[in-house]
């Protein structure tokens, strides 16, 4: 029995007492004070476990917001794809201006590792597995 029961227990027992000292005709009277007690305890038990509970989803909701997305939405990907196009003119411009077919292809070889490492960060499991996958399927005749 915890410390709330026995309060409870005394508050029962305070009623009866009270009872037997002032008869019956205090009887619904009696019986409506213990039962508004009753509720309180109750409604602040309830209370405490919706704080708690609310609380536990703030935690969790916290904490999900705080976490990296595994995948970036589409208009993500689609701006990061307009850039780098965007800026492949002045860098193929500057590459092959200044040193010909090898800076052309340096810069768009950093075009090309640019855009597949942010493939890579948004599409972890991406570059994994794939020729497995592929040979698999064509052995068995899914393609």
């Amino acid at each position: 029995m915890d410390a709330r029961d026995a309060e409870l227990k005394k508050e029962l027992d305070a009623t009866l007492h009270a009872r037997r000292e002032l008869g019956e005709e205090y009887d619904s009277a009696l019986v409506e004070s213990f039962l508004e007690k009753v509720e309180q305890r109750i409604d602040g038990s309830v209370e405490r476990r919706v704080r708690r509970q609310m609380a536990e989803h703030q935690m969790t909701a916290a904490r999900d917001s705080r976490s990296p997305r595994a995948t970036d939405s589409w208009g993500e990907r689609f701006g990061f794809g307009i850039v780098s196009l965007v800026l492949a003119v002045p860098l193929s411009a500057i590459g092959g201006g200044v040193a010909e077919l090898p800076g052309l292809l340096t810069a768009w070889a950093g075009i090309v590792g640019v855009n597949v490492a942010q493939a890579a960060r948004t599409h972890p499991g991406l570059f994994r597995g794939r020729g497995r996958e592929r040979r698999g399927a064509e052995r068995d005749g899914d393609w």
